[in-house]
């Protein structure tokens, strides 16, 4: 499913034109964004936690010439499945 499709499925499912249910899960995404960035963790309850991991600065070798590369240190968005959204996936 891509976003158009889920766009159009929140439409169906809560009555909503395509335009509002565009903003609202645009709107969604947004605040999610926004509270990763600040380093904040969002639960879910029943769906999941997104989460920021720190991973730190590495070496690393260039597969064409094995030279060593330095990989800088980042932060990556995670995301835990919840337990019912596990258990749906899972036909529980």
């Amino acid at each position: 499913m891509n976003k158009s499709e889920l766009v159009e499925a929140v439409a169906k499912k809560t009555e909503m034109t395509k335009a509002a249910s565009q903003e609202a899960i645009e709107a969604i995404i947004e605040c999610i964004s926004k509270a990763l960035k600040k380093g904040d963790e969002v639960r879910l309850v029943g769906f999941g936690t997104f989460s920021v991991a720190k991973r730190a600065a590495s070496t690393g070798r260039n597969p064409r010439t094995g030279e060593a590369i330095k990989i800088p240190a980042s932060k990556q968005p995670k995301f835990k499945a919840g337990k019912e959204l596990k258990d749906t996936v899972n036909n529980r």
